[in-house]
């Protein structure tokens, strides 16, 4: 993966803050760490909090469920308990390294809800990627809505990135000239911006559908990753959107956005259990540089600290 997703960035553990005290803060505070055994109150305690911290009802319901089989896992040892089955969850969703071929060209598909912040995520990708000397070309996807090109076309002059954009044209359409332009004239990286109404989800999921199938037709072994954003603040409902997203793309991976203003960062675990996606870009801030590489022994300490 790039070296620039790799930058520490200091207020990492401070984006994570909210969430650690809703996740980590609020269930430790249902134990006596004093005692020797969890009492059925205490445990019940914990399954809410854990259901409150968005990691959903069933998972929860694991978690505690393996307390109670878990004789040996006493109330001081939940912390532990608790991280080590948090880290286990996200590493068996897979690899949080971004998918990127040297040399190639790399091809992203950018999906999500409109308002999850798919443009500022294609903005900081775009400039840390030219950052690092990359030449760079943003498809304009989401044609439908005036204003998400505008703003992706400003967004891409500060990132300085060069984009085909084609006002009310067939998406799909868009992909192919901007697969082409940059065939032609050998770019190393194309980012896909699309549209992302729910209202009809069968429409919605055709357009989607019609984009990957021209991608994969033209750039067979270009695309790296399909990447669905997801604003941290939604909870259990991008768990939702990451169900009705996988419907009609391959998902390959989880983009967190306004991680640093959110206590419902834990929902990227309940998608790692029940998804098997794996979280690799964190966005936690509103400058360029405020793109983070989801690193999961970070995430672990900042939650735990």
């Amino acid at each position: 993966m790039f070296g620039f997703f790799k930058e520490k960035i200091e207020n990492f553990k401070q984006a994570v803050s909210n969430t650690a005290q809703s996740l980590v803060g609020n269930v430790l505070s249902n134990v006596d760490v004093t005692e020797e055994e969890y009492s059925e109150f205490a445990l019940d305690d914990i399954e809410d909090a854990l259901i409150c911290a968005d990691l959903g009802v069933e998972y929860a319901a694991e978690l505690v469920d393996n307390l109670r089989k878990k004789k040996g896992v006493k109330p001081s040892e939940l912390k532990n308990y608790l991280k080590e089955e948090f880290i286990r969850t996200l590493s068996n969703a897979g690899s949080t390294e971004l998918n990127y071929k040297e040399g190639e060209l790399n091809i992203y598909f950018i999906t999500g809800v409109n308002g999850a912040g798919k443009t500022t995520l294609i903005a900081k990708m775009a400039y840390q990627f030219k950052q690092q000397g990359k030449k760079v070309l943003v498809a304009a996807g989401d044609t439908f809505r005036a204003a998400a090109e505008e703003q992706l076309n400003i967004w891409s002059e500060r990132a300085g990135a060069d984009i085909v954009r084609r006002d009310k044209a067939d998406p799909a359409s868009v992909v192919y000239e901007a697969i082409q332009k940059a065939k032609a004239e050998n770019y190393d990286v194309i980012l896909i911006d699309t549209a992302g109404r729910l209202q009809n989800k069968f429409n919605l999921m055709e357009e989607l559908k019609k984009i990957k199938t021209v991608t994969d037709k033209q750039a067979p072994e270009a695309l790296r990753e399909s990447i669905l954003v997801i604003d941290a603040n939604t909870g259990q409902n991008g768990l939702q959107q990451a169900k009705v997203f996988s419907d009609a793309v391959n998902l390959t991976c989880v983009a967190l956005t306004k991680l640093d203003g959110s206590a419902k960062g834990a929902i990227i675990i309940a998608i790692a259990k029940e998804m098997k996606l794996p979280v690799k870009l964190v966005g936690i801030g509103e400058k360029m540089t405020d793109l983070k590489a989801f690193d999961t022994s970070d995430f672990i300490e900042a939650l735990f600290e």
